[in-house]
C-alpha cells in the first residue's frame, strides 16, 4: 500500500511517493532523469533530455489559452543525502523510508528530500492534467543543484520560449523569494608527508550538532563540526606530540557538518581530558544552538603512516585559521545575511587533505575576495585551489507582473499579503535570468522544516495550500 495515497492532492503527493523511491542524490541522478522522460513518452508530451541529464517537457496551452505568453515552471531532481549515525541505508541505491505524522512527511533515518522533490512532483501533476487550466508550459528540471546549480550552468536555454517562471525551491510558504546571492565552491587541495609514528591510534569525534543548509541557515549560530575538530586537534597538539591519519567530516559543501573526525596517533590518556574540557566549553558557548555537542576520543586501529609533523600542523592550522561562517550583513536589507563561506567536505588522501567550502555573496567583489583569502591560507600552505560551480546572483526586479499576480492571488487565498524578501541562498533562477533576457521570475514553495538533514519534515496542510496557488495562478495567466 503506497504510504502517502490518502493525502491530497492526490496527484502530487502520488508523484512525490514515486519520485523517494528512486535513488537521487546530486551526482546520482541518470535513474530519475530516465524517469522523466519516459514520463513524457508516456504522455506523447515534446520533451528534450540533455547529455547532463536535465529535462525540460513541454505542455500545450488548454483551451483559450492558445494565444497566452509561455510560463516556466521549474524545479531540481537531486536531493542533498544525509543519514542518522545509525542509518543503514545505502542512499545511493535505496529509495526512502517514508513516513507520515499529523501534518508532515518525513524519511526514516534520512534527509527527505522535499528539497527540491516536491516542486518535481508538483510539475508531473500538472503536466498530467490535474491544473486543467494553463497557458502553455515549459516544464524544466535540472540536476546537480544542491552541489553548485551545475544542472541549471549547463542547460541550453535557447530552447526555452517563456519569459515568467516560477521556481518551486523555497521552503517558507507566504514568502516570494525575489532576490539571491551568487556563489561558487572553492576545492582546496593541501599535500602532505606521511612516516612512521608510535602511540596509540584513536579516533577523535565531534558529534551531536544541528548542521542544517548553509544557505537558509548560516545566521542560525550553528557550530561547524569541521572546524571544531580543528580547534580540537589544536587543544591536544598544544599538549603533546600528536600526529594525524586521516581527516573526515561533511557530506556536501552547502550543508553545515553535523559530525567530523580525525584519526589520531599520540597519548589516548592525555587525549581523552582534553576531549571531556573542550566539549564542556563547547557546550556552554553553543547551549542555545548546539547543546547536544560531543567530542569524544576512542580506541582504533590504523595501519598506515601517520602525518609527518609539520604536516599534521599544517592541517591543524588550515583547520584552525581558514575563515567560516557570516563574513558581513546587507547594510540595506535588515537581517539579510550578504556574505558567507561553509566549510562543507572534509576527507583525506593518501598524499594530501582537501577540503570544500560553499561561498556566497550578494556583492560579487566580496565573493571574490573570500576565494582569495581560501587561496592565500591554502598556497601559504604549500597547496592549491580551484573554483567550481561560480554562478552569478540574482537581481531583485522592481517591474514584475508576474509577482504582482501571484501577490494577488495569495492574497485572496490567504487573507494578508505575502512577503517580498531577498535571500542568503543560492538559487537557479539567477542562472537562468542570465540566460533568458528580460526574464520576469518569483521563487516560492511550501512550508519545510530542517532540510539538508536527517530532521527534515514537509508539511501536508502548507503544500496544499501552496499547489492551490499554483493552480490558480496558471489559470489566471491568460
Amino acid at each position: 500500500m503506497a504510504i502517502l495515497e490518502h493525502l491530497e492532492p492526490k496527484s502530487v503527493f502520488s508523484y512525490f511517493e514515486q519520485l523517494c523511491a528512486i535513488p537521487h542524490g546530486s551526482g546520482n541522478t541518470k535513474a530519475v532523469s530516465d524517469w522523466l522522460a519516459a514520463f513524457a513518452r508516456e504522455r506523447n508530451l515534446r520533451y528534450v533530455q540533455d547529455a547532463s541529464g536535465n529535462v525540460i517537457m513541454y505542455l500545450p496551452a488548454s483551451a483559450g489559452y492558445e494565444d497566452a505568453s509561455p510560463v516556466i515552471l521549474q524545479g531540481h531532481m537531486d536531493m542533498v543525502c544525509e543519514k542518522t549515525a545509525d542509518c543503514a541505508k545505502d542512499m545511493t541505491s535505496e529509495g526512502l523510508d517514508i513516513a507520515v505524522e499529523g501534518d508532515v512527511v518525513y524519511a526514516r533515518g534520512t534527509t527527505l528530500g522535499g528539497d527540491d522533490g516536491i516542486a518535481v512532483a508538483m510539475l508531473l501533476a500538472v503536466l498530467d492534467g490535474a491544473a486543467p487550466e494553463h497557458p502553455p508550459v515549459e516544464a524544466v528540471f535540472t540536476v546537480d543543484e544542491e552541489i553548485g546549480l551545475l544542472g541549471a550552468a549547463a542547460l541550453d536555454a535557447s530552447v526555452l520560449k517563456g519569459r515568467r517562471m516560477i521556481n518551486l525551491d523555497s521552503e517558507d510558504e507566504g514568502i516570494f523569494t525575489v532576490s539571491c546571492a551568487g556563489g561558487a565552491r572553492a576545492n582546496c587541495a593541501i599535500p602532505v608527508d606521511r612516516e612512521a609514528f608510535g602511540g596509540t591510534a584513536f579516533r577523535l569525534t565531534v558529534d551531536g550538532l544541528r548542521g542544517g543548509h548553509s544557505g537558509v541557515e548560516i545566521d542560525k549560530g550553528r557550530a561547524n563540526a569541521s572546524k571544531l575538530l580543528g580547534r580540537a586537534l589544536y587543544e591536544l597538539c598544544k599538549t603533546g606530540e600528536y600526529r594525524i591519519g586521516s581527516l573526515r567530516g561533511g557530506a556536501a559543501d552547502n550543508v553545515i557538518p553535523s559530525a567530523a573526525e580525525a584519526v589520531v596517533v599520540g597519548d589516548i590518556a592525555a587525549a581523552q581530558k582534553t576531549a571531556t574540557a573542550l566539549e564542556a566549553a563547547l557546550r556552554d558557548e553553543y547551549r542555545a544552538t548546539d547543546p547536544d555537542i560531543t567530542v569524544s576520543v576512542t580506541p582504533c586501529e590504523f595501519v598506515s603512516e601517520s602525518m609527518t609533523r609539520h604536516s599534521t600542523d599544517d592541517a591543524v592550522t588550515f583547520l584552525l585559521c581558514a575563515p567560516n561562517g557570516i563574513r558581513a550583513m546587507s547594510a540595506e536589507i535588515p537581517g539579510l545575511v550578504q556574505t558567507s563561506l561553509n566549510l562543507g567536505i572534509l576527507s583525506t588522501e593518501q598524499d594530501a587533505f582537501k577540503a570544500s567550502f560553499s561561498v556566497r555573496s550578494s556583492i560579487e567583489s566580496q565573493k571574490h575576495l573570500l576565494l582569495d583569502e581560501l587561496r592565500c591560507l591554502t598556497e601559504r600552505l604549500g597547496g592549491t585551489m580551484g573554483v567550481t560551480g561560480d554562478y552569478p546572483g540574482w537581481a531583485y526586479r522592481a517591474d514584475s507582473p508576474l509577482r504582482e499576480l501571484m501577490a494577488q492571488v495569495f492574497t485572496e487565498q490567504y487573507g494578508y499579503a505575502p512577503k517580498i524578501e531577498a535571500i542568503h541562498a543560492g538559487l537557479e533562477c539567477g542562472l537562468f535570468a542570465g540566460k533568458l533576457p528580460g526574464l520576469d521570475c518569483i521563487s516560492l514553495g511550501p512550508d519545510m522544516e530542517a532540510i539538508h538533514t536527517p530532521g527534515e519534515k514537509l508539511h501536508i496542510a502548507s503544500t496544499q495550500r501552496t499547489w492551490a496557488l499554483l493552480r490558480e495562478t496558471l489559470r489566471r495567466m491568460h
